[in-house]
């Protein structure tokens, strides 16, 4: 694995942490690290949920490398095609549509451009209060479609995230959570406590459930409403199916009325 991240393992949980240079930037060989982070997240049946940050408290991460794409080493036209990213696309996360387990984001810095679009593929995002988003991309004469274009107008108003792509402005944290894009804003001396904090919580609730969310909301996004239940009863769904066979269902249903703590085997 690259030396670019840092993967850790706790009970549960993968941290990882991208540390590449001062500013975090993502070329081929870091995306495909990241990608394997993730591949071993969805594959091993001890890991529940991940936390992704960056190094240091200044920037999360500033996306692609530029300096790589404008040496050569990275292209632009059909730049999914042509370059290798790794399993689930730019960083293993934005288009990854098999990885049912959480991801949370703890914000550590700036998010720019892919940076930004890496975040906006994680499910939790907490964000420390100085960090800030941007998506620089249009003096360059590119577009930041590595996720941008496609999700952060689902996040927020139409018209904001359209002034953040076309004048390229940054936006704040506070201002962030105000629009619901961050779940929440904690000092950064607190932001990898908080996210622990969370991740600890998912990683004691039952596994397939907590993968069925997942699984299903992206089955059923932006479909209309009576659509969306046809689709979740008839629907190959396999994570929801094992779930509603569980024998965690069961254990939580027993541990309930019996008023003791279930034990998950994400089974």
């Amino acid at each position: 694995m690259s030396n670019d991240i840092e993967v850790t393992r706790n009970g549960h949980v993968l941290e990882v942490k991208l540390q590449r240079g001062k500013v975090n930037a993502i070329d081929v060989p870091t995306s495909q690290a990241l990608a394997a982070a993730f591949c071993e997240l969805r594959d091993d049946p001890e890991l529940r949920v991940a936390i992704l940050t960056g190094g240091g408290d200044k920037i999360f991460s500033a996306g692609w490398d530029l300096k790589a794409l404008n040496a050569g080493e990275m292209q632009l036209d059909n730049w999914w095609e042509t370059d290798d990213y790794g399993e689930g696309g730019f960083t293993g996360l934005t288009e990854n549509w098999q990885l049912n387990k959480p991801v949370i984001a703890a914000i550590n810095g700036l998010a720019i451009g892919g940076g930004f679009e890496m975040a906006m593929g994680c499910d939790l995002l907490i964000a420390a209060d100085h960090a800030e988003f941007g998506l620089p991309e249009m003096p360059l004469g590119i577009v930041p479609d590595a996720g941008a274009l496609q999700r952060l107008p689902r996040r927020i108003p139409h018209n904001i995230a359209m002034e953040m792509f076309l004048l390229g402005r940054r936006m704040t944290a506070a201002e962030a959570a105000h629009y619901g894009l961050v779940n929440k804003v904690v000092p950064k001396q607190d932001l990898m406590s908080a996210a622990r904090e969370w991740a600890a919580s998912i990683a004691w609730s039952a596994p397939l459930a907590m993968q069925t969310v997942k699984e299903v909301q992206r089955e059923i996004e932006c479909v209309p409403l009576q659509q969306a239940f046809h689709k979740m009863r008839s629907d190959p769904m396999p994570t929801y199916r094992k779930m509603l066979k569980s024998d965690d269902a069961a254990e939580g249903i027993a541990a309930f009325v019996e008023k003791r703590e279930p034990k998950f085997r994400g089974e």
